[in-house]
């Protein structure tokens, strides 16, 4: 094995790409259900905090009949407020990306202006930036996650699954990456 980049060899670098992906399928389910449960104490202002609201997005997808992938990118898709609000869609998505399909990839990663429709325009933006996408072939899934599953997901009474009981979509999910790196 090296000790330096300079002097990898084909088979040093074949042996990592083997050692990374047995430490990401076997790591990712507990580090993203560990950073979901972190996501309770982020309450940036509504009356749910984020883990509240994470799982009753997460529970409204699954109550609708969506599939593992759809519930766990519903799950995560504010996992990236963990560290950076502005930019907590981007972050989200590309952790997902590797375990779901380009079209959550993309719903997660733009939800927030499809998210402006209902209040983009209290704060100056334009309400309708969702448009500008209107002939993606991901559309409509995003409308779908965010109309159906995170806009209506703010209400602390509701009664929402456990954290818990999504380990098994979490682990369906991050066990069986959809592309390589």
């Amino acid at each position: 094995m090296f000790t330096t980049m300079l002097e990898g060899t084909r088979d040093d670098w074949g042996h990592i790409a083997q050692e990374h992906m047995k430490h990401q399928v076997s790591a990712a389910p507990a580090q993203i259900m560990e950073s979901l449960q972190r996501l309770e104490s982020i309450e940036v202002g509504f009356g749910a905090n984020q883990l509240q609201h994470s799982l009753m997005t997460a529970t409204l997808a699954r109550r609708d009949g969506a599939t593992d992938e759809e519930i766990v990118a519903a799950l995560c898709h504010d996992l990236g407020k963990l560290m950076s609000i502005p930019n907590h869609g981007a972050i989200a998505a590309e952790i997902l990306k590797p375990y779901v399909s380009d079209d959550l990839y993309h719903a997660v990663k733009w939800h927030q202006d499809f998210q402006g429709r209902y209040y983009y325009e209290y704060l100056g933006k334009p309400g309708n930036m969702r448009d500008r996408f209107k002939d993606e072939p991901w559309f409509a899934t995003a409308e779908k996650l965010v109309d159906r599953w995170d806009a209506p997901a703010f209400d602390p009474a509701y009664d929402s699954d456990s954290l818990a009981s999504f380990e098994p979509e979490v682990t369906r999910v991050f066990s069986r990456p959809v592309r390589a790196y």
